[in-house]
C-alpha cells in the first residue's frame, strides 16, 4: 500500500474509477442486503467498542440517520445504485468531514469498526481484503490533522483545534 504524500493532487479514493456499473464489489459483497448489514454492524461496533468512544462522540445521539447515509453512500461506492448521489450531490468527502478533527488515532478506530463489520458480513477473504485496503484508503484521505495536512484542487485543508469541532446534526 502507498504512502500518503503530504500534498496529495489525487481526487478521492474509490474501489474503482470507472463507471459504477464496471465496479463488482456491490454484487460481490451479496448486494443491498449485505451493504446494509456492513452498515449496521459498523455502527454497532463504534456505538459499543471502548476504542471507538472519541468517534463516536462526534455523532449525534440516533446513529439511525448517518447508518442510512453510509449504507446509500458504500453501496454507490461498491458499484451500486447511484442513490446518495442523487439525493445528496458528490461526496465531497474531506469537505463534509472537515468539521471534525481526524487524525491517526480517529482513521483507526473507524478502521477497526469496518474491520470487524468486514468480517462479520464478508465470507469470502479475498474480497474482505480488497475491501479493507480501499477502506483504509479512504479513512486515511479524510485525515486533517496537523501531521496530515492536504492540497485538493487548490484548496489547502488543515485541522480544526478541538474547541471548533462539531457534532453531525
Amino acid at each position: 500500500m502507498a504512502t500518503p504524500t503530504k500534498h496529495s493532487l489525487e481526487p478521492a479514493p474509490s474501489i474503482t474509477s470507472g463507471p459504477t456499473s464496471q465496479n463488482p464489489h456491490f454484487l460481490a459483497i451479496g448486494g443491498a442486503p449485505a451493504v446494509a448489514r456492513l452498515a449496521e454492524r459498523f455502527y454497532h461496533h463504534m456505538a459499543t467498542l471502548p476504542e471507538a468512544r472519541e468517534i463516536r462522540s462526534m455523532h449525534a445521539a440516533d446513529l439511525e440517520p448517518m447508518r442510512e447515509v453510509l449504507e446509500r453512500y458504500l453501496a454507490e461506492w461498491m458499484g451500486g445504485p447511484a442513490a446518495y448521489s442523487a439525493e445528496r450531490g458528490h461526496p465531497r468527502l474531506r469537505r463534509r468531514h472537515l468539521r471534525f478533527r481526524i487524525g491517526a488515532s480517529e482513521r483507526d478506530a473507524w478502521m477497526l469498526c469496518m474491520r470487524r463489520a468486514l468480517s462479520e458480513v464478508v465470507p469470502d477473504p479475498v474480497l474482505c481484503a480488497e475491501l479493507e485496503a480501499a477502506f483504509f484508503k479512504v479513512a486515511d484521505f479524510l485525515r486533517n490533522d496537523a501531521q496530515h495536512e492536504h492540497v485538493h484542487h487548490g484548496e489547502t485543508f488543515v485541522a480544526l483545534s478541538a474547541p471548533e469541532q462539531k457534532r453531525d446534526p
